[in-house]
């Protein structure tokens, strides 16, 4: 094959990269769109597929699904879809330690960048406070404080949400120490207790 061959094959290489890349940018920015306006339980993928343009077919083969497709508009390191029938899978009196485990190995491999972006972002954008908000009411904590059969799931669900999105702030945003370089076993000592309540404790004292 001329070298004007090899040129021309790698061309269309990157011409079909390109347009997957495209595609999935449409879908994560139309996801971003619906989401907002409809909320996560009245968001359909093929809404969203037809807001962005492209077959809902592509939502299953970019992002397996609608978990997966909001994990990325949020910017949430990790997926719904995968993690709460982990953590459900084991232990329930362990779930907290679990889950602590989860969100500290996925922001210390990324320095906590995407965490850290997301919460910015919220000074300065609605969206990203809707966004966050549907992750922690719909998406993550109250799935799996339904999936637990637990009491006042709302309220577990935001008190949840206030632990974990406020240990990433102090570790990752203001990084106070000692906790901001802490090692996993001291973290999750210190907090996993309280989430523990939060998610199966008695909550009988508190009445949202």
């Amino acid at each position: 094959m001329s070298s004007a061959d090899d040129r021309t094959v790698e061309s269309k290489r990157r011409g079909r990269r390109r347009g997957g890349e495209d595609t999935r940018a449409a879908l994560v920015a139309a996801a971003r769109e619906v989401f907002i306006e409809q909320g996560y339980e009245g968001a359909t993928v093929r809404a969203i597929a037809g807001r962005a343009g492209v077959d809902p077919a592509m939502v299953n083969h970019w992002f397996g699904g609608k978990e997966g497709l909001f994990t990325a508009s949020v910017s949430i390191p990790v997926n719904p879809s995968e993690l709460v029938p982990d953590l459900l899978a084991g232990d329930r009196e362990r779930i907290a330690e679990r889950m602590l485990r989860r969100f500290l190995t996925v922001w210390d491999q990324a320095g906590g960048g995407e965490f850290t972006a997301l919460v910015l972002s919220i000074a300065a954008h609605d969206r990203a406070v809707v966004m966050l908000r549907e992750f922690i009411q719909n998406v993550l904590f109250g799935r799996l404080t339904e999936e637990l059969g637990m009491d006042q799931p709302d309220l577990r669900a935001a008190l949840c949400g206030s632990q974990i999105v406020g240990l990433g702030m102090i570790r990752y945003v203001v990084r106070l120490e000692p906790l901001a370089s802490a090692d996993h076993d001291t973290v999750v000592a210190a907090i996993a207790p309280n989430l523990q309540r939060y998610l199966t404790g008695d909550l009988s004292d508190v009445r949202a």
